[in-house]
């Protein structure tokens, strides 16, 4: 099979974080607006190129002020770094279905190698004919590696927010 290029469909994928907070619960949000250029043969998948590209802006924890707060230079730094982009560099076969993608993950303006665990879910086609494909990926990161190291201590010990942010993707594409 040959390279095709595929298109996220962002109403029916997910890029989802979860991070400890006051050390005893955890935190989930999610970012709402991001594309995706892939190319991928899925009889090879170790030859995949991947580029995502996510609007910090649009960061959604159901909760304002913590939303607003993340935007503001304390975190992301919105106004300045607007976006947040990965761009795959390498791909390893690691069993049938399962993968590791490494890339430049740019957050606030500083690039790092990240890698995530990937698992190919499958692909059909939809009633109206159209191939699609689906992927599970998580990984963690470090926050403060990427200039995010806004935190306050507790009173009993540790402080208000993590270092290490789960991260989960929930990807369909179409065949473009």
């Amino acid at each position: 099979m040959a390279k095709n290029n595929w298109n996220v469909d962002a109403t029916h994928s997910s890029i989802d974080f979860k991070i400890r907070h006051m050390m005893v619960s955890k935190v989930r949000g999610a970012f709402q607006t991001f594309e995706a250029s892939i190319e991928a043969d899925l009889d090879d998948l170790t030859t995949a190129s991947i580029e995502f590209t996510v609007d910090v802006n649009s960061v959604d924890t159901r909760n304002e002020e913590r939303d607003n707060h993340l935007r503001s230079a304390d975190f992301f730094d919105v106004e300045h770094f607007p976006k947040m982009t990965f761009k795959s560099t390498q791909i390893t076969k690691k069993s049938p279905g399962e993968y590791e993608i490494t890339g430049d993950l740019t957050i606030r303006g500083t690039t790092k190698p990240e890698t995530f665990t990937v698992s190919y879910e499958g692909s059909g086609k939809d009633p109206w004919g159209n191939e699609k494909v689906g992927f599970e990926a998580h990984g963690s990161i470090s926050r403060s590696e990427y200039g995010l190291t806004w935190n306050a201590a507790l009173e009993t010990g540790g402080v208000l927010v993590a270092d290490q942010v789960q991260i989960s993707l929930d990807i369909q594409a179409s065949k473009a």
